[in-house]
Parts: structure tokens; C-alpha cells; sequence
């Protein structure tokens, strides 16, 4: 037994799981690791988080040089392996009535949590099988408009500050994209005068919508981090994972996850009416937005969403030998080009066509 599954065991049997059956479940991109447990009729999910070297966080108000020299995760303010940031995010929206999983037992300095299991019936699978995508995307933008109904706390427990999803932040991410895609794409690195043009062409977007409300923003809000829970009541119906790396920052940035899903396509018909639906419950519930600026502000979300993904997608294949994620740029890049349509982001648009025109954006495994 490796040590890592005797600390697991060991955990396991402080918390009275120790009898579990543990059945693993399939990973994904991160080294985060999950197993479901089921003992005398009870079931549970096992979150594994392998803790290595602490991630470092920057405090808040910390400047972009502090930032950048603590590293990528401080720059981008990612949770890296902090279980106990996720546990108080799911009590913060459990304490707003969402459907995040209850925390049963955790040991956050080994990186081991036991949660609630809300079951098999992912956004994506219930979709595949012919659920109803026009009503589950509904569902899933009344749960934006539940949590966009008040600003973003200042903290979500205590020791847990909810980080600002500012600019230096955004701006590292679309770095993402010349530093892994465009390599990729153009077998070459990124020149000095590009990536300098890139951050300045982004910092100068972003800026458009600095002023835009803060709330508590999921950041990754899609059909794989959503659960269809039917037999529950209004917003507790839809079932949330994947939140650690939650943040305050733009209302439009969720409704965009959801809306252009780099797993799956979405129309834009349903993306419309999920919009449409999204501004309807914001003003029946006395919170409603200016929808001009609010389109605005999901175009420029949108794209820098869109252009983080195309990096991270590169950087699993280069960095991680993860060949599958290649077969998902071509809708991401349908989505970027899409966004960069907007006026608000006319030379942005003009960088990406000049730079890496349309013919170098899709790449084959050689």
C-alpha cells in the first residue's frame, strides 16, 4: 500500500468510512482525484487532493509584481490544492439555499474530504440522453440570478478571503494563449512584441468593464460541473461542483461558461434564450441590469474566457501529453471568433487575424 492510500485508509477510518466500498471515478484535467464510498446503505463522495508543496496565495490588495513572483496560481488567484476553500464555498452557497454538496468530514492538511454524493446525472449526460436543454439551461441561469442577487462576499469564512477576479488576473490567463497555443499553432514562440501587444490589447478591453458589480463568480459553470437533481425544489434542483476556484468578479463570466461550454455546443439560440431568461430573473427578483452593458460585458468575458481555454487545451496536450483536448479547439475557437465579432473587441479581433489567421487555428496531432 502506497503512502498516499494509507493516509487515505487512515482518514477513511477516523471519519467512520473506514468499511466503505471505494469505487474511484474517472479523472479529468486536474490532479484532483474523487471516489464514491458506500457503507450499510449510506453513500458518500471522497475528494483526494495530493497537498506537495503549498500553494502560495497572495493576500488581497497584493500588486501584479507580488503576484507574478509567487507564481501562476497567485497571478491567476486559483486554489491549487486548498480543500478548505472549497468547503467554505460550498457552505456559502449552501447558506444561500444552492445544492452544493454537504462537507461530512474533511482533513484539509492531507487534502482528503468526504462529501455529500449528489449522484450521476450530470448537465451533459441528461442532455446526451435527450433531457430537455432549453428548461436545464433555465434552471441553471436561476441559480446565477439566486447568487447575483447580492454583491460577492468580502470573505467566505473567516480564514477564506473570496479574491477579486481582477484584471492582472485576466490578463494572465489570456497569456495562456500565446505562451502554449500559439507555439502550437505557428511553431515558434511568441515574440516579446507580441505577447506585449496581447496583454495591452486585453488590459485595455477589460478595462471597459472594470466597474462592473461584483458576485460571487463559480468559474467554471457548465453542463460537467452541473447536476440535475429533479427531485428537489426551484434552484436547489440544480447541483453544484467544481467550485474551489471561485472568485469575485463579473456576473456576465458564469452565464458565459454555461452558454459557450468548450465540452459541448451550444446554439446560439439556446445561448439567446438563456440570456433572455437570465435578465427576466434578475428583474423579477428586484435585481435588474442595464442589458446594453450587460451584453458588452459578456462579449469581452466571453472572449477572454474563450482565449484562456484555447491556452489551457494547448498546455494539456504540449505539457501533458493529453491529445484529446486538440478535438476541442475547433469549438472554442467558433466560440472566440464569435465574441471578437463584437465592436468592443475590433482589435483584439484584428490581432488574432493577423497573428494567427483563421487557417493556423486548427491543429493536428503529428
Amino acid at each position: 500500500m502506497s503512502d498516499r492510500a494509507a493516509a487515505m485508509q487512515d482518514f477513511l477510518d477516523r471519519s467512520g468510512w473506514g468499511e466503505a466500498k471505494v469505487t474511484p471515478l474517472p479523472g479529468d484535467a486536474s490532479t484532483r482525484r474523487y471516489a464514491r464510498l458506500a457503507l450499510a446503505g449510506r453513500k458518500a463522495m471522497l475528494m483526494d487532493q495530493p497537498q506537495g508543496a503549498e500553494t502560495p496565495t497572495a493576500p488581497p490588495g497584493a500588486g501584479e509584481d507580488a503576484r507574478r513572483a509567487l507564481g501562476y496560481n497567485a497571478v491567476a488567484r486559483l486554489a491549487g490544492a486548498d480543500t478548505a476553500r472549497f468547503a467554505s464555498a460550498a457552505d456559502w452557497l449552501r447558506g444561500h439555499g444552492l445544492a452544493a454538496p454537504d462537507i461530512h468530514a474533511a482533513d484539509h492538511a492531507q487534502g482528503f474530504v468526504i462529501l455529500e454524493d449528489l449522484g450521476d446525472a450530470l448537465f451533459a449526460d441528461v442532455l446526451a440522453d435527450g433531457g430537455d436543454e432549453k428548461a436545464l439551461y433555465e434552471a441553471a441561469v436561476e441559480v446565477l440570478a439566486t447568487i447575483h442577487a447580492q454583491d460577492a462576499p468580502g470573505s467566505l469564512s473567516p480564514d477564506k478571503p473570496l479574491f477579486d477576479y481582477d484584471s492582472t488576473a485576466l490578463v494572465a490567463e489570456t497569456d495562456l494563449l500565446t505562451e502554449w497555443f500559439l507555439p502550437l499553432a505557428l511553431g515558434r514562440p511568441a515574440t516579446d512584441a507580441e505577447v506585449a501587444e496581447h496583454r495591452a490589447l486585453w488590459r485595455a478591453a477589460l478595462a471597459t468593464i472594470g466597474a462592473a458589480r461584483r458576485v460571487f463568480v463559480h468559474r467554471d459553470y457548465h453542463a460537467q460541473n452541473l447536476l440535475w437533481l429533479p427531485d428537489r425544489d426551484g434552484v436547489a434542483r440544480v447541483g453544484l461542483i467544481d467550485f474551489q476556484d471561485a472568485v469575485a468578479g463579473s456576473a456576465a463570466y458564469d452565464l458565459i461558461s454555461l452558454t459557450e461550454d468548450a465540452r459541448r455546443d451550444v446554439s446560439p439560440e439556446i445561448a439567446e434564450a438563456a440570456t433572455v431568461h437570465y435578465l427576466a430573473a434578475m428583474r423579477a427578483q428586484g435585481t435588474p441590469v442595464d442589458e446594453a452593458a450587460f451584453r458588452r460585458e459578456m462579449a469581452v468575458m466571453a472572449a477572454q474566457r474563450n482565449a484562456k481555454i484555447v491556452g489551457i487545451f494547448a498546455r494539456l496536450y504540449r505539457r501533458d501529453g493529453k491529445a484529446r483536448y486538440l478535438g476541442l479547439l475547433p469549438r472554442v475557437w467558433g466560440y472566440l471568433e464569435r465574441d471578437l465579432a463584437h465592436p468592443a473587441l475590433s482589435e483584439l479581433r484584428a490581432w488574432y487575424d493577423r497573428v494567427i489567421p483563421p487557417a493556423k487555428r486548427a491543429v493536428e496531432i503529428s
